[in-house]
């Protein structure tokens, strides 16, 4: 007994010896080399079926237990380079190449690598800046549409305000009126409209990177699910559908056409600049230092720097500044038309010439800097400092980008999870953290561009409207209060933490790509799903029947969702975009 029992021993020594030394970490060999000292030894322990349980004959046997893993095989397995450069350059590579079809413009490279950034370490907050860019243009499209009687320049305004959600949009209330009214002015709306019309869209490079994504995604799925549990390069697969959120992203911004090229647009506003009167009719266009609307600020005009950033994922910081002016630009304009149907002129002496059938009389738009103002004031009721619709518009983006990321990554996730052994293991781990850090992000950030607009917002509203004198005679500046101070110190650290995080999560998701291409995650610990089965996880050597149908039916799924999430943003982003018309305008460019 005391021989049998020695001998034993002395065989499971050389077992592990040999497995370690022939091969480091080879889990198929190991179990061959297991079940050949079982039948040697008849020793069954940790020796499973299908479901975990033990077995009786060795014939049964298709799993091996946790503990004999690592004690027998090892819980190391080596780096594959060879498997890594084949599967990164198949699977991943064709994901990283489409990144730079992503629209950028920044006018510091730093921008527009912090752009691929945000996009890949948050998908979600990649197809929220999308989706609440093309809500914003439907949005104020809408608007200008109820204006019964267009005003001049109308429908050039509209096309420049949604074209400029890529920039830090102001106006100056005091001189915005004369560049609405003025005949002067209409050569600046036109020409700047004109060149603002220009498109970021199709071109070849984008095209082929699109189809090589899609070809390589295709090709990583063509033969699953039946090899997904035998080959590893089905790995493909799963890591393709987790990465495919971004072709929806690509041809969205494809689609819509981002004005983002901060030099272009800057060149242009100054050019157009030279049109425009927006003081005394007496003053030469483009003479006036103070500029009725603006694209262009400093860090200290704007309450986030993400505002001054032009690449459109940065979207999401501006959404509520551009929202409360694009709408002053339409209340500005109907007042105006309001007038213009009741048969006003400016200058309320004098009397409406023409009829509404033809274009408004210049006639009619002529008066005093007072008389401009007065014509195109606004009722205070209607102004407020969170535009109509901008919390409903803000919700229906967050719905869909969210919907968007977890159908892809969910579906990863679900194919990973009911691939034996089923339950959570390192590759879902890894593509859950993924999803769950890209929420986190686009939610610090969303909450972070709202206390920084609400902080402007107290400020304006709350602060001292006059300065104090102090009891040595010294005049002391109105601060902001208490409460405007925290909700800009908090916007301030959720922005900074929400990039950083951003950083580490799109580290990540290559680094896990590159894990899973390499083997690495080939180990009894990760193989045996040990986070959700504890002390009863085991390693599923040979695919039973049942397993087979069960994966089989995990990947139709897995692949519906996946390519259901997908088609429906494209689908919505193509049915929810408008197309502006401008208006003809009589007034021609110098």
């Amino acid at each position: 007994m005391r021989l049998r029992t020695g001998s034993q021993a002395l065989t499971l020594l050389l077992l592990v010896y040999s497995v370690d030394k022939v091969v480091g970490l080879d889990l198929n060999q190991c179990f061959i080399d297991i079940t050949t000292n079982a039948n040697l030894t008849n020793d069954f322990v940790g020796l499973l079926d299908g479901n975990g349980y033990p077995v009786s004959n060795i014939s049964d046997a298709t799993a091996i237990s946790y503990s004999l893993c690592t004690s027998v095989c090892g819980d190391v397995r080596d780096f594959q380079w060879p498997a890594l450069s084949q599967d990164f350059s198949s699977w991943l590579l064709p994901y990283l190449a489409l990144i730079s079809q992503l629209p950028f413009g920044a006018q510091y490279r730093f921008d527009s690598f912090m752009s691929a950034v945000l996009t890949v370490g948050s998908p979600v907050l990649a197809g929220y800046s999308l989706f609440v860019t093309l809500l914003n243009s439907r949005w104020i499209n809408r608007r200008f549409d109820q204006i019964s009687v267009p005003y001049p320049n109308s429908r050039f305004a509209l096309s420049i305000v949604s074209s400029l959600q890529q920039v830090p949009l102001r106006l100056d209330s005091n001189h915005f009126a004369s560049l609405v009214i003025s005949p002067e002015n209409d050569c600046w709306w036109k020409y700047l409209s004109q060149l603002m019309d220009y498109t970021h869209t199709w071109s070849a490079a984008s095209a082929t990177s699109i189809a090589w994504v899609m070809i390589a995604y295709v090709l990583s799925i063509a033969n699953s699910p039946s090899n997904a549990f035998t080959s590893p390069q089905a790995d493909g697969g799963a890591t393709g559908s987790m990465w495919l959120w971004l072709v929806p992203i690509v041809l969205g911004w494809l689609v819509l056409s981002p004005k983002c090229d901060s030099k272009r647009l800057k060149v242009a506003y100054e050019r157009a600049d030279n049109y425009a009167r927006t003081g005394s009719p007496d003053v030469p266009a483009g003479s006036s230092i103070q500029r009725a609307l603006t694209i262009t600020a400093q860090d200290g005009d704007v309450v986030s720097p993400d505002e001054l950033r032009t690449p459109p994922v940065f979207n999401y910081s501006r959404l509520l500044s551009w929202a409360k002016t694009a709408d002053t630009i339409f209340l500005v304009f109907e007042a105006a038309s309001n007038n213009a149907k009741n048969r006003h002129p400016v200058n309320q002496s004098g009397q409406w010439t023409g009829n509404l059938q033809s274009a408004i009389h210049p006639d009619n738009r002529s008066g005093t800097s007072e008389q401009i103002e007065a014509y195109c004031a606004i009722d205070p009721a209607q102004c407020c400092h969170w535009a109509p619709g901008v919390f409903t518009r803000m919700a229906f983006a967050s719905c869909v980008s969210l919907a968007l990321q977890w159908g892809t990554v969910g579906g990863a996730i679900i194919i990973e999870w009911f691939t034996p052994t089923t339950g959570m293991g390192c590759r879902s781990l890894s593509y859950f953290i993924y999803g769950a850090v890209s929420t986190i992000i686009w939610m610090m950030l969303l909450i972070s561009s709202i206390l920084a607009h609400y902080s402007a917002t107290d400020f304006n509203q709350k602060s001292l409207s006059t300065e104090e004198q102090s009891s040595t005679g010294e005049k002391s500046h109105p601060r902001k209060p208490l409460s405007a101070r925290v909700s800009r110190v908090l916007s301030d650290c959720l922005r900074r933490m929400g990039k950083l995080l951003a950083i580490a999560n799109a580290g990540w998701v290559i680094t896990t790509c590159i894990l899973q291409y390499s083997d690495v995650y080939d180990t009894c610990f990760c193989n045996s799903s040990m986070i959700t089965r504890g002390a009863a996880a085991y390693i599923t050597i040979i695919e039973t029947p049942a397993q087979a149908i069960l994966a089989k039916h995990a990947w139709i799924g897995a692949l519906f969702l996946v390519f259901t999430s997908a088609s429906a943003f494209i689908i919505l982003v193509a049915l929810l975009v408008d197309a502006v018309e401008t208006e003809p305008s009589s007034s021609g460019v110098v």
